[in-house]
Order: C-alpha cells, then structure tokens, then sequence
C-alpha cells in the first residue's frame, strides 16, 4: 500500500480523530495531517507548489479539445457550461474535504468505504482507475500522434520511416525514460518542480494560440503558401456563432467534465499540503481552477476564431496544417507535448494507490509491489495509447462515465450519507 496519510480502519468500525467530528468541522483543523507530516519529519508542500500540482492534474490533453467543443456549441453557451462545470467542480471540491474533516478519512477510496462499505470503496477505486488509465492513454496517444510531426517539422530533409518518427517507438521510449521513473516517487508532492514547468508550458500555448489567431486568413485556404486556394468565400465561414447545436455537441460536458477533473488527486495533495486544513485546501482547489478555468477559456476562443467549424477535435492538427513550418508553432508543440507528458506521473499516483487499496491494503508497503504495479499500469496505458483511433473517443467514454461520477455523483452521495445535518438543510439540497 502507499505511504500512509492517516491512520483509519473504517472495515472494523472505528477511525481515529484527535477531534469529535463536530470540532472538527468548526475548527476545519486536520490533526492527522498535521500528524503524519511531524511523523515523516517533513515540513509539508508549499501552497504554490500545491497550486501548481493541482493544475497540472487539472490540465492536460483537455485543453487541446476545448476548441472543438466552443465550435459545437457557441461562445455564449460554451462560457455558461465551462463556467457551471468549473464551480460544480469546486463545490465538489468542498463536499469531500468536508467529509474528510469530520470522518478523519483522508483518501477518496476510504470515504466510499465509510459511507457504503466495502462495495463503495471498489466502485469508487474501480471508477479512479478506469478515469486516470483513460485520462494517461489520451496523454500518450496526443505524444504518439504529435511528437513525431513536431520534430519531423525540424528537419529540412526527408526522413520519413527513421525510427525516431516513429509515434510507437517514440511512445516506448519516453515512458522508460521519463514515466516510468517519474512514476516511481512515493509521494505527490515531489512533482511540485515539474508541474510548475508544466504549468507555464500551458500558459505559453495560450499566448501563441492568441498571437497566431492573426496570421491565418479566413475563409481558410487548402494550403498555406503564397498564393491562397480558398475553401470558401463566404463571408459566414468567419462569423462567430454565440450558440450552436449539433450532435458533437454531445461531446461538451463529458470533455470539460474531464477537463476539470483533479478529484482523485485533491486528498493525496491535501495529505502533503502545508499546515493542512480544509480552509488552505479549498484556497489551493478554488485557486487551480480559477487559473485553469482562465487559461481553458483564452486557448479555447482564440482557437476557435482561429478555425471556427473548421477546428480539429485536437486543436495541434490545424496548426500543423496551416502553419506547418512556423518556428513558434513548432516550439510551442514541443512545449505543450511535454506538459502534456509530465501530468501522466502525477495522476499514475491516484491510479496506483487505488489499484494497491482494492487489492493490497491489508499487506504493508513494500518497493518490489509498487514497482510491479506501477509497471503494469504503464504498459496498459502505452497499449490503450498505440490502439485508441481518436482522442474524442477518450473524452467521450471517459469523461460521460467516470469523470461525472467523481466530479458530481460520488461527492454528493457521500454528503448525504455522512453529514449529520438535516436531510432538507441548505447544504444537503445543494
């Protein structure tokens, strides 16, 4: 099993909490935390290092499919959605820590098993596996299908068939070289460097989708050279549309669903957080999102009316296609890809731990399981990523199923199963 956040054993009957559940909740104090931090002799996460591997779980291969999204449904009706699924996402937030502060519980798995028992705690280890498998494979199948474009972009000659434009073998290398050794860390907070890294990378993607707005004409022409091949003089190809239907419109809420999901690495983050109370945890959850939430917007509507109803599913593709040469594109590709890369470790912790809580949670940690498992979660996903046609199929199985669940369902369920207040309170109708 993973390190131990707190000490709970919710299968016989009991939790240990150095507070009633009713001080808790007022004090918002977590002295299990505080607790295991002292024990381990470590100082805890710095708020911004917390922000930043909140984020990092937050954003990745979402950010590249938001495009597609406002082109199915509008800039007016995309904002409302994007703007509901990031507050649902926070309030949810502050449904689990709360049943965090009054049951001493401090992972997602436990508080399914103290609300429901031990089938609750396998549906909801089962749901953060599936998500966080499908979350990574989409990461890696954006690397496989990129990466080998960027650097063929680099290169003045024609290399086709070189290994290294390869997307498997590239794919193969990286998770030796890079996931899997970053995966190994025992604790989240190690990620702190790397998901700051990544965060800026997201922040100079959205600066170059505004600048490069202005560089491709509309209507969009077949091929980007000196001389234009119109698809379309129609005047209505580059009119902006404030709401639109369709049936990719479908895609809209289970890809920003998926977009805004960091649920199954809120309590891991909270565990290793700074003088950890709920109060500094929502700060750091309603600061991610906030800056996320900002970052999906800009890229998103600058895409948008970039491409408008031409815009791929993956917003790269058109930039590859239209600027296929551009020395900022090109950086900026490379940069966004390994963002995209750095946010597979940090949410491959959620996946093991819940994979080592289903089946080994009884045996004490050991370095020989966590390796194997670690491994094997690896290979899964390298398979899903070398196998899986498009990424909208990604967003669309995973976010309309697992992503909703532990964004909406599951925070909700627990609430009203554990709270002690009434059942017609303002927060239980919440």
């Amino acid at each position: 099993m993973e390190p131990p956040c707190g000490s709970v054993n919710t299968e016989q009957g009991w939790y240990v909490s150095a507070q009633q559940p009713e001080e808790a909740a007022a004090e918002e104090s977590s002295p299990l935390l505080s607790n295991e931090l002292h024990r381990q002799g470590s100082p805890g996460v710095s708020f911004g290092f917390s922000v930043f591997n909140l984020m990092n779980a937050i954003m990745g291969s979402g950010i590249l499919g938001l495009a597609f999204v406002m082109a199915n449904t509008g800039i007016l009706g995309f904002s409302f959605l994007l703007l509901i699924v990031a507050l649902l996402a926070s309030y949810s937030v502050h449904l689990l820590l709360s049943m965090c502060v009054q049951t001493a519980v401090t992972s997602y798995e436990d508080l399914g098993l103290f609300a429901f028992g031990l089938p609750g705690k396998v549906v909801v280890a089962g749901t953060i596996i599936i998500q966080n498998i499908g979350a990574m494979s989409s990461y890696l199948l954006i690397i496989r299908t990129e990466l080998p474009a960027a650097f063929s972009e680099f290169l003045a000659g024609d290399y086709s068939g070189s290994w290294y434009l390869n997307g498997q073998t590239l794919l193969t290398i990286i998770c030796i070289a890079i996931v899997f050794p970053l995966a190994l860390l025992p604790k989240i907070g190690f990620l702190g460097y790397t998901s700051s890294l990544s965060f800026f990378f997201m922040v100079f993607f959205a600066l170059v989708v505004i600048i490069k707005k202005w560089f491709i004409p509309c209507p969009l022409p077949l091929n980007f050279t000196e001389e234009y091949f119109q698809i379309s003089n129609a005047t209505d190809d580059c009119k902006p549309k404030l709401f639109h239907f369709s049936k990719e419109s479908a895609y809209a809420i289970p890809t920003m669903a998926f977009s805004f999901l960091c649920h199954t690495s809120i309590l891991p983050i909270y565990c290793e957080l700074q003088s950890p109370s709920k109060k500094r945890m929502q700060n750091v959850t309603n600061t991610a999102i906030a800056l996320s939430f900002l970052i999906y917007f800009i890229s998103a509507l600058f895409g948008y009316l970039t491409f408008y109803d031409k815009v791929e599913s993956e917003l790269l593709q058109g930039y590859s296609k239209y600027l296929p040469h551009d020395l900022i594109v090109m950086t900026v590709k490379l940069c966004i890809l390994f963002a995209v890369l750095l946010t597979v470790p940090l949410i491959h912790f959620p996946a093991r731990k819940a994979l080592m809580m289903v089946f080994f949670s009884n045996f004490p940690f050991s370095w020989i399981r966590h390796c194997l498992v670690t491994l094997a979660l690896n290979i899964i996903i390298v398979l899903l990523a070398i196998y899986v046609p498009d990424i909208r199929n990604v967003f669309g199985v995973v976010g309309s199923s697992t992503s909703t669940c532990l964004i909406f369902v599951f925070p909700g369920l627990f609430y009203l199963k554990l709270s002690r207040e009434d059942f017609l309170s303002q927060k239980k109708l919440g």
